[in-house]
């Protein structure tokens, strides 16, 4: 490391599961770099090992890390490193603490080299047959309040491909939520990319979340194939009072939906019910009309 050598951040793209997908320059940049600023530097620290890469020194860069952290950073640059940006798993920058420390590197003056490498957005948007076209990435949802409302109707008017990661514990709610918006709206749901368990689930959302899993596991990103605008639609959020969604119920039974669907339909809008009462006052009203 020279200060007679400009600084250049390297963001470095490295494998979202499978080890041998990382890059020849990859392999490259992260041995000749002066200094690793890593997400999680337990994990990158495994993969220099597997790389065999030793003795490099390592930099914690997550999203609660103080200012200073960054200052540090750039404070190296100025003195000529050479350093390379990972994350966890996949691109930097994407759904990642990243973004600040790139920018900080621009206005202080220093190149920004990218090496491209495994992505799970483009990985899921192949697997998932659903691509073809344009497609906006809403990386992972407000998890409560008027955000996350406000996101989901931006999805349900979104004609084009949608991509989003969720966490398997909210993936459930997430597609219940979804589906209330559209149902009939053809989705993958791509989980484990690149590793022993990969997964590509196929359906309408409202297949999709009468899925029969007590449990979701690993790492999960959602596409959503396009679909023609307009529709009209309210907020998955907002509930229906007992009297609407009796009425509700009456209504699509009447229609021919199956009981399956109905419940999947309005288990964001029964106002906190489980899935199990929600279900058997489905099946109370479908007795009733026989």
């Amino acid at each position: 490391m020279s200060a007679a050598t400009p600084g250049i951040l390297f963001v470095v793209s490295t494998p979202i599961g499978n080890l041998e997908d990382i890059t020849l320059r990859a392999i490259h940049t992260l041995r000749s770099c002066d200094h690793v600023v890593a997400e999680d530097t337990r994990r990158t620290l495994a993969l220099l090992r597997h790389l065999n890469i030793s003795g490099k020194p390592l930099h914690s860069l997550h999203a609660h890390s103080p200012p200073t952290h960054i200052e540090l950073i750039v404070q190296l640059l100025e003195k000529g490193g050479q350093i390379a940006l990972v994350t966890d798993a996949g691109t930097p920058l994407v759904s990642d603490p990243g973004d600040a420390l790139i920018s900080a590197t621009l206005n202080a003056g220093f190149r920004v080299v990218p090496i491209p490498g495994p992505s799970a957005i483009l990985s899921a948007l192949v697997g998932s047959g659903l691509g073809g076209g344009r497609f906006r990435f809403f990386g992972f949802l407000p998890r409560e309040g008027k955000n996350r409302c406000n996101t989901l109707l931006h999805i349900g008017n979104t004609s084009e491909s949608i991509i989003l990661f969720e966490a398997p514990t909210r993936i459930a709610k997430t597609l219940h939520d979804l589906s209330a918006l559209t149902p009939n709206r053809l989705a993958c749901i791509a989980r484990e990319i690149t590793k022993i368990h990969e997964e590509f689930l196929r359906g309408s959302l409202a297949e999709l979340a009468s899925l029969p899993r007590e449990e979701w596991r690993g790492e999960i990103t959602l596409v959503l194939g396009p679909h023609d605008l307009p529709y009209t639609m309210t907020s998955p959020c907002t509930s229906l009072d007992e009297s609407k969604l009796q009425e509700t119920i009456e209504r699509a039974l009447a229609e021919g939906e199956t009981t399956k669907n109905v419940v999947n339909h309005l288990m964001a809008k029964s106002g906190g019910k489980s899935k199990r009462d929600l279900y058997a006052q489905v099946l109370q009203v479908k007795n009733r009309q026989k």
